[in-house]
């Protein structure tokens, strides 16, 4: 029997590191099994943000043929992660009467308060990405997460809204278009993330997720089930990676292999004794230097990265809500020594976040780097009625509506 198209989604993590795509089926009984992957290199974009055009198409191309490929199916569209500096997020909240004789609410009034919440005014060159609701509040009675029916006479809501560059967004759009996919919807790449590293119970007690890749490093925090703080530091793997050739003298692509081999994040990990080949510049010979050396340029980058992120949890005001710690994801969470340093700075429990809630290749993805990926993947599951849009001609009215749907 003929497979159909809409039993797969596609999720397409276009990193500054790496580009990742993933494939997968929705199983009998409403999972997902992992069928293709590909994953390359990634040379069009720097902190997120595309820089040539023609070097990220092709790295799209390449990862989507062998997802194809390792999947046996041909896909039309994809949900792709969106991530770089020009992310902004910030809380909003909209009140209305609740009109009509039994002054019943309704999925209408719904619509019109999200709406009201979303009323504000932003820049020309920017448009809001994600409209995300976080609690509803009827006459005074807060903590609401699904109003319709309920009778009040004023409704009110809190929502988290998140808003991109103009340029950006169409630039990757653009970029996905041009190697033969449609774009079925943008996902700020931590929202995609937190699919499959947090659980419920550590978004209702308060989480930082924080999500190193390779130009940026992107934190969200969640309280009460629901997303309250975005934000991303311009800071990332590849920091690590240009500090360690600067210091040792080595070539980047050298200084990207040591890092990932012998890399550490906190100097007190290493044994004094142990040693690392650190190749030369100009094809002098390679030399022999302490491990120690290596960590000891890591470590004050880790240091500056956390305590950056740190400013940024205190600056928001949950400093003391993070009751569920800290969830490290992203390739940048590989390093060792990452965990320990973090718990040093933040004073709180550290673990490191792999994908989980699929099936299929799952020995494959069981690592950070496929997080935002494998995240996609169920975001777009749990939308999969608006899996037919085309996003580069949506409105703002039709993503709000995929919003509403998703958290009623």
């Amino acid at each position: 029997m003929a497979r159909r198209k809409d039993n797969y989604i596609f999720g397409l993590d276009i990193g500054t590191r790496k580009t990742c795509a993933v494939i997968a089926e929705v199983n009998e009984s409403g999972g997902l099994d992992i069928i293709g992957i590909g994953m390359t290199e990634s040379k069009g974009l720097r902190r997120g943000i595309v820089v040539n055009l023609e070097a990220t198409v092709e790295a799209i191309r390449k990862v989507i043929e062998e997802a194809e490929l390792m999947a046996g199916v041909a896909i039309e569209s994809a949900y792709v992660g969106i991530a770089g500096n020009h992310i902004k997020g910030f809380n909003s909240r909209g009140v209305i009467a609740v009109g009509g004789k039994s002054r019943e609410i309704t999925r209408e009034d719904v619509q019109r308060v999200i709406e009201a919440a979303k009323a504000v005014s932003i820049p020309p060159d920017r448009e809001i990405l994600h409209v995300l609701p976080q609690e509803f509040i009827v006459d005074d009675q807060d903590g609401i997460g699904d109003p319709i029916g309920m009778t009040g006479t004023r409704l009110e809501v809190n929502v988290h809204i998140v808003t991109t560059s103009v340029t950006s967004t169409q630039n990757l759009i653009a970029c996905v278009n041009r190697s033969g996919m449609v774009v079925a919807d943008m996902v700020l790449e931590s929202i995609a993330s937190s699919e499959t590293i947090l659980t419920p119970d550590e978004k209702e007690l308060g989480v930082a997720l924080i999500d190193i890749g390779g130009g940026t490093t992107d934190l969200a925090i969640f309280e009460k089930g629901s997303i309250c703080y975005t934000s991303v530091v311009p800071i990332g793997g590849d920091s690590f990676t240009n500090d360690i050739s600067v210091g040792l003298r080595t070539p980047i692509p050298e200084a990207e292999k040591i890092k990932k081999r012998y890399g550490c994040a906190l100097s007190s990990m290493v044994e004094d004794d142990e040693t690392i080949e650190v190749p030369s510049m100009g094809g002098r010979k390679p030399r022999i230097l302490s491990r120690q050396i290596l960590c000891e340029i890591i470590q004050p980058r880790a240091e500056e990265t956390f305590n950056l992120v740190h400013d940024e949890i205190k600056k928001a005001g949950y400093e003391k809500s993070l009751n569920s710690g800290i969830v490290l994801t992203g390739g940048g969470a590989l390093l060792e020594g990452m965990p320990e340093i973090a718990e040093q700075i933040f004073d709180l429990p550290v673990r490191r976040g792999s994908p989980t809630g699929v099936g299929g290749l799952v020995d494959v993805i069981n690592n950070p780097i496929y997080s935002t990926a494998v995240g996609l993947l169920l975001y777009g599951h749990r939308n999969t009625a608006s899996r037919s849009r085309v996003r580069g001609g949506e409105n703002t009215f039709s993503r709000l509506k995929t919003w509403i749907r998703e958290f009623i």
